[in-house]
């Protein structure tokens, strides 16, 4: 697969947007309180990681498929009503996250229509759900603690 330059410089911006959520999840996951949410930031960290392999690749001309999501997580609540120190601190980074997914997801809904390739638009356009699962994830451990208004 040969990238014109407007697909080299989008593919630029995921693989940055990519970079700075695998960052991002991983201080997430050694700053949260609650372990359930060290764990899934540590799996989501995993995952974009995963996903910035993808775009290395397809940088150099392969398309590689994303493996599959797996299954959406479930959340026992750890936080009730009371807002203690820990939950401000849990909430405030998934609020954080949940903002970065929404912007990760929007900037693929516009690059997959920018991609020639067939098979480089079902990536990132699988690559999307995956992000917008993410989303989901942290939003379900939101909900269940009572940080989601």
């Amino acid at each position: 697969m040969t990238l014109t330059q407007k697909e080299q410089s989008l593919l630029k911006d995921m693989k940055d947007a990519e970079k700075l959520c695998i960052e991002k999840y991983r201080k997430a996951s050694d700053s949260a309180c609650d372990p359930q949410l060290k764990n899934l930031f540590s799996d989501l960290s995993n995952a974009e990681k995963q996903h910035l392999q993808i775009f290395e690749k397809m940088e150099q001309g392969t398309v590689e498929q994303p493996q599959s999501g797996g299954s959406q997580p479930t959340f026992n609540a750890v936080y009730g009503g009371g807002n203690t120190p820990e939950k401000q601190n849990d909430a405030f980074l998934c609020t954080d996250l949940l903002s970065a997914e929404k912007h990760a997801s929007h900037l693929y809904d516009t690059c997959v229509f920018e991609f020639t390739d067939e098979n480089a638009r079902k990536a990132i356009n699988a690559i999307q759900a995956q992000e917008q699962n993410h989303g989901k994830s942290i939003y379900d451990y939101m909900k269940v603690n009572n940080m989601y208004n």
